[in-house]
């Protein structure tokens, strides 16, 4: 596995609330400005996690201009930078992208956030639905490729219309694609043109049918499989356990019914299975796996909880299901990289479960 850890560009907090998708979610306490961001990235490469993860999203400060201040603060770490394909030109961001890879020494990788929120969307001046979103992200993804070929690339869709799509030199190597979504239209995508899928942590089983429905889709196509989770990771699971009832303990009960609602209503398929985690009694919903994260944050609603050792058999579990890529995050986001990177990563390794990226 390659296991990363997340870049928190709507600023850090000790709470579950945060997730930086709406305006009252943003905590300030700890501002997502370069000198913090510097101090979490060279913690995060020193542990030994591969990548950091950065978001997408009206309240992140934006994630290609964060991570590119980041190159020269660190020296192997990787950037999975989230992006929404409609908002700018396929050829533009292949050109991007080229350019980003030679800055870095090839240190992206492209995270393609299609959107699941039309009134989010509709701030940035995109008006599709929801499939068509999915349809226009298929468009979007042949002609990045197409520009990076080396020969000039035409194209003409229901979205896009390219003539010799091109760019200065192809960036070497192409950055790996990850992509996410769990409705159909998601999934065809998937199938057709990521490199790597990405799945938000749902119980063992549930992520094994996913990763079955996107191979046969993908119909013998390579690809690599991702999970996006929080941690709570300590020296014993009484510790990692008293840690998440603390979180918990924190947020406000308005605040749950009202997210509750909200995500509920949701047109994304994926925070729909989210927030149906979390209306049982009994919020692990597997072995050390937490649904209450989902109460109230948006995206990624679950945590792996338990000792270090706990949590190394759950992430060796989803690695023996196909999962090649670990996206875990945990508030703060530096207190819990060095409970996890000090704590897993070292299981891991003993294990022989952690690629050269990690060592």
């Amino acid at each position: 596995m390659q296991v990363h850890w997340f870049l928190p560009t709507a600023g850090d907090s000790r709470d579950i609330v945060g997730g930086g998708q709406a305006a009252s979610a943003v905590d300030a306490r700890r501002p997502p400005d370069l000198a913090y961001l510097t101090v979490l990235a060279t913690a995060v490469e020193r542990l030994g996690f591969a990548g950091v993860l950065t978001p997408t999203g009206t309240f992140c400060e934006d994630a290609w201009l964060t991570t590119a201040a980041l190159i020269g603060a660190t020296r192997r770490l990787r950037f999975l930078v989230a992006f929404r394909p409609g908002l700018l030109s396929p050829t533009l961001a292949a050109q991007m992208a080229a350019t980003y890879q030679r800055l870095s020494g090839g240190r992206l990788l492209l995270n393609v956030v299609t959107g699941g929120d039309s009134a989010e969307q509709r701030r940035f001046g995109d008006h599709l639905g929801h499939d068509e979103r999915y349809a226009r992200t298929a468009e979007f993804l042949t002609v990045l490729r197409g520009a990076w070929s080396g020969t000039p690339f035409t194209f003409t869709g229901a979205h896009y219309a390219v003539e010799d799509a091109t760019v200065r030199a192809a960036p070497s190597p192409a950055p790996p694609v990850f992509f996410g979504g769990s409705s159909p239209a998601a999934l065809a995508v998937a199938g057709a043109h990521a490199d790597t899928y990405l799945t938000w942590g749902e119980p063992p089983d549930a992520v094994a049918a996913k990763l079955a429905a996107v191979r046969e889709l993908a119909g013998g196509r390579d690809l690599t499989f991702g999970i996006r989770l929080h941690v709570l990771s300590r020296d014993t699971a009484a510790e990692a356990w008293a840690a998440a009832r603390a979180l918990l303990g924190r947020v406000p009960p308005a605040a749950v019914a009202a997210d509750r609602a909200g995500f509920a209503a949701s047109e994304s398929e994926g925070q729909r299975r989210m927030a149906a985690l979390t209306t049982g009694e009994d919020l692990e919903i597997a072995p050390n796996l937490w649904a209450g994260y989902g109460l109230v944050r948006p995206g990624a609603g679950t945590a792996l909880v338990g000792s270090h050792a706990e949590v190394a058999d759950r992430l060796a579990e989803y690695h023996a299901l196909g999962i090649d890529h670990v996206i875990l995050s945990g508030q703060p986001h530096l207190e819990e990289a060095y409970h996890c990177g000090e704590g897993v990563l070292p299981l891991l390794r003993d294990r022989g479960l952690l690629k050269e990226e990690n060592a």
